[in-house]
């Protein structure tokens, strides 16, 4: 990849990272994100306030392990690098500690099917990951496994994971899991949802494989 297009998705990581804190998606320097390149992929270094990253803060990884660069990688880079590894369709990882998703979480309580754009994730629910310490191959293993199949899951007792053709793509589904968490929290607040049965679901995600797309204009 050439130095300029590296520079491009350097300065949309950090742009992107900003955006993550200045919507409430995240909060302070809990999250980080990774975009696939040709060398590997690039991720947010561990433990720096996104309002004083610059592009060569952002550190290059190998599926090895290796990295380069004046910077650490963040601390949760092996669920980056493993769901890269065995994605090829994922271009791009994002993970949040978004106030609802990881209240959720943190109760061990997936999203089930209270509303039909669960499916927008993939599937018919959200899954929630069991716990482990973060930055351990055992989390990335949980986190795979919730990751089957979707777009979106959550982490026990952490947050979330938000994956993407790119990185917009995974903002964007990162912030409809958020809504769909906070949606579902408040509906507790009264009682148990009504949840979308098995067909009626399906139904939904076949849809949803066309839904947004537009006919090519007349030229």
């Amino acid at each position: 990849m050439s130095p300029v297009a590296h520079l491009a998705l350097r300065e949309a990581m950090i742009s992107t990272a900003r955006r993550m804190n200045a919507t409430g998606l995240n909060q302070g320097t809990s999250g980080n994100l990774s975009q696939r390149v040709e060398e590997g992929f690039l991720i947010t270094p561990t433990g720096m306030e996104y309002e004083r990253l610059l592009p060569e803060d952002i550190v290059l990884m190998r599926f090895d392990g290796n990295h380069e660069g004046r910077r650490l990688p963040s601390s949760e880079w092996r669920f980056h690098r493993d769901i890269l590894a065995a994605r090829p369709e994922v271009g791009a990882v994002l993970h949040t500690h978004a106030m609802f998703c990881t209240t959720l979480a943190c109760l061990h309580r997936p999203i089930p099917s209270f509303h039909y754009m669960v499916a927008k994730a993939g599937g018919t629910d959200i899954r929630c990951a069991p716990y482990a310490t973060f930055g351990t191959e055992e989390l990335s293993r949980h986190a795979l496994a919730a990751l089957e199949g979707r777009k979106a899951c959550l982490l026990a007792n952490h947050g979330m994971i938000a994956v993407g053709s790119h990185l917009a793509g995974a903002f964007s589904l990162a912030v409809e899991v958020e809504s769909l968490a906070a949606m579902y929290w408040r509906a507790l607040q009264v009682g148990e949802p009504v949840l979308l049965d098995a067909a009626e679901m399906a139904v939904v995600l076949e849809k949803f494989k066309t839904y947004g797309m537009q006919p090519a204009s007349p030229t």
